[in-house]
């Protein structure tokens, strides 16, 4: 059964059923005093591949759908390293350093208001024990252990993924001119991604979604040069279905995770 089939079984029959962290009175204080995280980003990678739209949907359970670009849907990885990762309550000194990559597809959906516009994360990995033990119980999103091996200065950054049935590595550099068929300029680039900050995750377990949405009121984002890219994620999807198309370096920045509470049988934000 190859990754789409497998996706596609697991996940889109039962999308709209809600997950207990969308509801936070299910999980009592604890839920509630994760309901906010921050962290610093020390540095964020976004590698941007358009994907054929039949492949992309096939990844993506309804009611989302791809969210499409000049014909073509919008996927990628995001690696992220993050330090002083606490609840939005806690000071930075008592939080902690984690390195994390999840494989994403744009998406969108239609609520009360118009079309909306995110991320489902396909897969999650971590190198931390406290968001694989967390993720899908204490605050939305799975996660599960990933082994990094980092390489970095402070204009190239050489990050290496391994974990079970997945392999990603990327060597990307900071500057040079922008290329893409997607975006025109890294300005529309950096937009598209900050208007996608809902990021939707299977439940533990499956039969689900949940939200978490993240936020910083010091977006920036830098040309990267891919200098080299391998994700046996997008190396197993159909041939010649996913073709790397960009990617954006973010670096320094405060991130805010917060619990949105939408409710996708009712196609709008619950109040």
């Amino acid at each position: 059964m190859s990754r789409t089939d497998r996706v596609a079984r697991s996940a889109a029959p039962s999308a709209r059923r809600r997950c207990g962290s969308i509801g936070l009175s299910q999980r009592g204080l604890v839920v509630s005093a994760l309901a906010t995280l921050r962290a610093q980003v020390r540095r964020r990678l976004l590698i941007t591949y358009r994907v054929d739209p039949d492949v992309a949907a096939s990844l993506v359970p309804a009611p989302l759908r791809p969210q499409l670009v000049n014909g073509s849907a919008v996927a990628g990885v995001c690696m992220i390293g993050l330090s002083a990762v606490r609840p939005g309550w806690l000071r930075p000194r008592f939080g902690f350093r984690t390195e994390n990559v999840a494989h994403r597809v744009a998406v969108e959906w239609d609520d009360e208001g118009g079309t909306r516009t995110g991320v489902y994360i396909v897969e999650r990995h971590s190198s931390s024990l406290l968001p694989v033990l967390g993720g899908g119980r204490l605050f939305p999103g799975v996660q599960r252990r990933g082994r990094f091996d980092l390489d970095e200065t402070k204009d190239r950054f050489r990050v290496r993924m391994t974990a079970p049935g997945i392999r990603v590595a990327v060597d990307v550099g900071v500057g040079g001119p922008w290329h893409s068929e997607l975006f025109s300029s890294v300005e529309d680039a950096s937009e598209f991604h900050r208007q996608g900050s809902v990021g939707w995750s299977p439940c533990a377990g499956g039969g689900g979604v949940e939200a978490l949405e993240l936020t910083s009121k010091e977006w920036a984002a830098e040309t990267g040069v891919v200098h080299s890219v391998e994700s046996s994620f997008f190396d197993s999807l159909p041939q010649g279905s996913a073709e790397l198309d960009s990617a954006l370096v973010m670096r320094d920045l405060p991130f805010f995770w917060d619990t949105p509470r939408i409710d996708l049988t009712r196609g709008h934000a619950v109040v």
